[in-house]
């Protein structure tokens, strides 16, 4: 709760009049649980957390792949009716060098152009697997509305909509995860520059065009998804654990104005 309110007025401060004040919770809400270093401990392969539930110690088995060499905070987390545990850790990164290259990235929904200094543009094509699962997910939802909620087939079809829209979510994800490695391993470039554009600056309509079809479907997947923030994070934090760096720039109205000499 403490955390919500700080955002909100955060928020505030920052002249953002759309901020809204934290709802209230119903006692069906998880709330995370957090442990700093005092609170668990880490042997032998599994976590062992500070409390017990029904006097029955709660431990945990850590995957073999994973090695920790200093943890700060473990928490307990509630998604889709599961149960999982985050581990908060130290990992060692290598210093950034400049190395006089750069590769400049213009993310968008559709595609992702890039240009290096030798001006050598490649484009990315954007997985867009939101939009194969759009149409299923309107009609499940539409049929959904039209039932008594509570009732059987309304259960039915809400876990079907909840199933549809995760799966869209985890592919775009999945695709965004390997696209950002995949640059990060093999770009020369150890500065990598990116455009720190507003996701509602890009959904707003331009003045004096009209908002046809096309348009709106970009703003739909630039709302409801919120990839191209997720995205650069991606590339942020990947691109620092082997020594590179990532900036971004803001590009607002960068190119309005064309200088034309004949």
């Amino acid at each position: 709760l403490d955390a919500d309110y700080r955002s909100f007025f955060a928020l505030l401060k920052k002249g953002n009049r759309e901020a809204k004040p934290p709802k209230y919770k119903s006692k069906k809400y998880f709330t995370t649980m957090f442990y700093n270093q005092s609170r668990f401990k880490l042997k032998d392969g599994y976590v062992f957390l500070s409390h017990k539930y029904n006097k029955t110690p709660l431990k945990f088995k850590i995957s073999d792949k994973f090695k920790f060499n200093k943890v700060y905070q473990v928490s307990v987390f509630k998604k889709d009716d599961k149960f999982y545990i985050s581990i908060t850790y130290n990992r060692q990164v290598k210093d950034y060098v400049d190395n006089n290259k750069y590769q400049a990235f213009d993310l968008g929904v559709i595609k992702h152009t890039a240009v290096n200094l030798n001006a050598k543009f490649i484009e990315l094509k954007n997985s867009r697997p939101d939009k194969y699962w759009q149409k299923k997910i309107q009609s499940i939802q539409s049929r959904r509305d039209h039932c008594k909620k509570g009732s059987r087939k309304y259960n039915i079809l809400n876990n079907n909509l909840k199933f549809m829209k995760k799966k869209s979510a985890n592919q775009i994800k999945d695709f965004q995860h390997k696209l950002s490695r995949k640059i990060i391993d093999n770009t020369k470039a150890n500065t990598i520059i990116v455009g720190d554009l507003s996701i509602k600056d890009m959904s707003k309509k331009k003045k004096g065009k009209s908002n046809h079809k096309g348009t709106r479907g970009l703003n739909r997947a630039i709302q409801n998804t919120g990839t191209l923030g997720r995205f650069v994070r991606f590339l942020t934090y990947k691109a620092e654990l082997i020594g590179k760096r990532v900036i971004e720039i803001n590009e607002r109205d960068t190119f309005q104005k064309v200088l034309c000499v004949w």
